[in-house]
């Protein structure tokens, strides 16, 4: 088993190899392509389900090995348009994994308290511990991307919006690489994936939503309003990912034109950084051992149960 796992970590490796980002010196976004299906092609749906899912089998068995160690922790981040497939990831390829090993959050309009503090406060907060998964539905990174594009929203911060240059942003960018590099140096690894999708398919999703009873609950008048600010949020994107990608910690930018293929580039990214750790099950000691023979003994022997 331990042989055909390697084999599938190599293939994921390659896989998305095209859709890393390490030095965001010079990235454009308009280099990536929402609907690149790499060399699958239109017609290799089934052969991408079928990987998805004997991936999804070791994403399984990696979890279950980082659970046991509680040595080290894996942070997902998950940021995109609305409509890009955020819950489709998590339910997709999280969704197999342990529950007792992963805790998914989603962070919304920030409330009163949140916005009392720091922007990065209300994260931190629910970063995963050693030995679990922790997925950001959004993240610290929306104090990047939405309250870049709507620099009103600083008020309710503290901030006047007319002071937010190019210098507080690149501050706000400083901030993030350094607690980054703060949860590197403490054993949990970083997995940032932007789901990038094309206006033309999130006009579509969003009028499946509208005419699909089933996903009428999913709609929002603030995703047509968002709509309008379509070519601001790809520059505070493109920025984002430019001053925050390294090689410790890319970015993943994900065609997401095709949930089925995006859901593959994402499972791939995760079972790379889990087995980037090298984990396994925790040793059990020598004096402990000593004991199993008695503990069988005690095992194979008939209950004896108290009675009339």
């Amino acid at each position: 088993m331990m042989d055909i796992s390697s084999r599938l970590v190599k293939r994921c490796r390659k896989f998305i190899e095209p859709y890393r980002v390490t030095d965001g010196r010079g990235f454009k976004l308009s280099r990536y392509d929402p609907g690149d299906l790499g060399k699958l092609g239109k017609d290799s749906k089934k052969e991408a389900v079928d990987k998805l899912e004997k991936g999804i089998e070791l994403l399984e068995q990696l979890q279950e090995v980082l659970y046991a160690s509680e040595s080290h922790a894996l942070l997902v981040v998950l940021q995109a348009m609305d409509s890009a497939g955020k819950d489709g990831i998590v339910k997709h390829v999280m969704g197999g994994v342990n529950p007792q090993g992963c805790v998914v959050s989603s962070f919304k309009q920030p409330s009163t308290l949140e916005r009392s503090h720091d922007f990065l406060w209300r994260c931190v907060a629910r970063l995963p511990r050693r030995g679990m998964i922790g997925i950001f539905n959004r993240s610290y990174y929306e104090e990047v991307l939405s309250v870049r594009v709507h620099p009103e929203f600083l008020a309710g911060e503290g901030f006047n919006p007319s002071h937010a240059k190019s210098a507080f942003w690149e501050e706000r960018f400083r901030s993030i690489n350094n607690l980054e590099r703060h949860l590197l140096a403490n054993r949990t690894s970083i997995v940032k994936i932007f789901l990038n999708l094309s206006p033309e398919e999130q006009r579509k999703r969003l009028l499946a939503r509208l005419d699909t009873p089933d996903k009428n609950w999913k709609f929002s008048e603030g995703d047509i309003h968002e709509r309008e600010f379509w070519d601001q949020y790809q520059k505070a994107y493109e920025e984002m990912i430019r001053h925050t990608s390294s090689r410790e910690a890319p970015w993943y930018v994900v065609p997401a034109d095709n949930k089925w293929y995006s859901r593959l580039v994402c499972m791939c990214a995760i079972v790379e950084a889990l087995a980037e750790m090298r984990l396994e099950y925790p040793k059990v000691s020598g004096e402990l051992k000593e004991f199993f023979p008695k503990f069988r003994e005690e095992l194979e022997r008939p209950l004896s149960r108290g009675g009339d």
